[in-house]
């Protein structure tokens, strides 16, 4: 076992090294450009289309279920374990700066969620079952010229993104949610790992109708309950807080390290928060992986651009918003420079739940606690939903859905009650091996993203002269 953490440790190190970062920062940026940085000039009509009662009805177009049950199902994916022990992870392991890093690769990945979402709406197909089917694989199949190519990496990336479903979406949740569960309350993980399988296989056997009604409710009032804990926080430590940011934004760029231990020092040590913080990042957000694109697919729409702009959202509130909230508390604690952080004697989730303790004692631990094994769950049941149409691409039939999600279901209580220490290095090579495809196929396809933006934009200025 010590041999396999040292080859994925490596492997993990190379995936994530200069080149995937180039590639998932540099895919955003010309993106962002090429776009006119549309994205967000238009991220204020974005969150109000997510957030309207339109976005509730299925009136406007075809598809499965309403824009804000694909928006809440996506972010029942993305808002998990990454927005608390992938924020501590990072900011121990690269700085508080890593934070800054978070944010950046989060504006420019609001395009890239655009992008992909939008291009899985315009291809989508109807499944056999009268189904939505999309994602970066049914993009690739059906927009590429070059057939055989688009084939391929569509196979490619279908085929990363079931290996994902039961890494970042099964066994790490459930694993974070027994070990939390267990460090906080003393529940025992097999009997935590009985009650979360048969309560994932209950909602999952009834598909993505299923999967969505319970996201709708379950993801606002969970990200509401964690946001507002949160801000109990920052408000109680506010003495701290512009220490807080100012160590962050310190250590983010290394400038006390410039200027007192020469360029190498500073390269170095920016390096460490920035990798440390994209890699995070896209761990919690998924922007550029093509993962929500999936679920953005099954959405009620008249038109793929309105829908992509409701679902680029989620970077905005998963990084932008929970990501912050639990890096202020943790930054403006103090607890990163303990004995116990600083000798790794206290990893992760614990530094998050220290953070929250240091001001309100155990039950910060408690709400810490229940905020990871919320947004845990809600990823276990947002990603099947991405791993099941993948694995339906694969085979090239719905056929065998049901079998996928019986065997999902059961690899909970793996991930609930096995010590799994090389899961998280496992998670980070499949999100690479996943995004590389996606993002190859995103920097092909970009003037039509381009066009296509610039084709709605007249919509968007209409609904800002109706509402004068």
């Amino acid at each position: 076992m010590e041999q396999l953490e040292k080859v994925l440790s490596t492997i993990d190190d190379f995936v994530w090294g200069p080149v995937m970062l180039l590639l998932l920062m540099g895919t955003g940026i010309f993106l962002t450009i090429r776009t006119r940085f549309l994205g967000w000039r238009n991220l204020w009509f974005a969150l109000k289309s997510g957030l309207g009662k339109e976005a509730r009805k299925k009136e406007r177009g075809t598809g499965d279920i309403s824009p804000f049950s694909a928006l809440t199902t996506a972010l029942a994916a993305t808002i998990g374990t990454g927005n608390i022990v992938g924020v501590a992870t990072a900011m121990a392991a690269g700085g508080p700066g890593a934070l800054i890093w978070m944010w950046i690769s989060a504006f420019f990945g609001l395009t890239s969620k655009f992008a992909e979402c939008m291009l899985a709406i315009k291809y989508r197909e109807t499944n056999a079952q009268g189904e939505m089917s999309g994602g970066p694989m049914y993009t690739m199949k059906n927009a590429f010229k070059h057939k055989k190519f688009g084939s391929v990496l569509g196979w490619l990336f279908a085929l990363f993104a079931v290996i994902s479903s039961f890494g970042i979406g099964n066994l790490t949740q459930a694993n974070s949610i027994t070990g939390a569960l267990d460090q906080t309350f003393g529940w025992s993980p097999w009997i935590v790992g009985i009650f979360l399988t048969l309560l994932s296989l209950f909602i999952i056997v009834g598909g993505i109708k299923s999967i969505s009604k319970v996201s709708q409710v379950v993801v606002p009032l969970m990200a509401v309950f964690y946001i507002l804990a949160g801000l109990v926080v920052i408000v109680l430590n506010y003495k701290n807080i512009p220490a807080g940011i100012g160590l962050i934004v310190k250590s983010a760029f290394s400038l006390e390290a410039f200027s007192g231990a020469g360029v190498g020092i500073f390269v170095s040590s920016m390096m460490q928060a920035l990798k440390y913080g994209v890699a995070r990042g896209v761990f919690s957000n998924e922007a550029g992986m093509g993962s929500a694109a999936i679920t953005a697919a099954a959405a009620t729409t008249d038109n793929p651009v309105r829908q992509g702009y409701i679902n680029m959202t989620g970077t905005f509130w998963d990084t932008i918003v929970v990501c912050t909230i639990t890096g202020l508390c943790i930054s403006a604690s103090g607890v990163l420079y303990t004995p116990e952080v600083m000798t790794g004697e206290l990893t992760g989730a614990g530094i998050t739940i220290a953070a929250f303790e240091s001001v309100l004692g155990p039950a910060g631990g408690w709400m810490v606690t229940i905020g990871i094994a919320l947004f845990a769950f809600s990823t276990i049941l947002g990603w099947e939903y991405h791993g099941e149409k993948a694995f339906e691409y694969l085979f090239k039939s719905h056929k065998y859905n049901m079998i996928y999600r019986v065997v999902f279901s059961l690899i909970v209580y793996i991930g609930a009650t096995t010590t799994l220490t090389v899961v998280w290095s496992f998670s980070d090579i499949a999100n690479a091996l996943m995004a590389i495809p996606n993002l190859i196929c995103l920097l092909i396809l970009s003037k039509e993203v381009a066009d296509d933006m610039r084709g709605f934009q007249p919509v968007i200025k209409a609904s800002k002269r109706k509402k004068k």
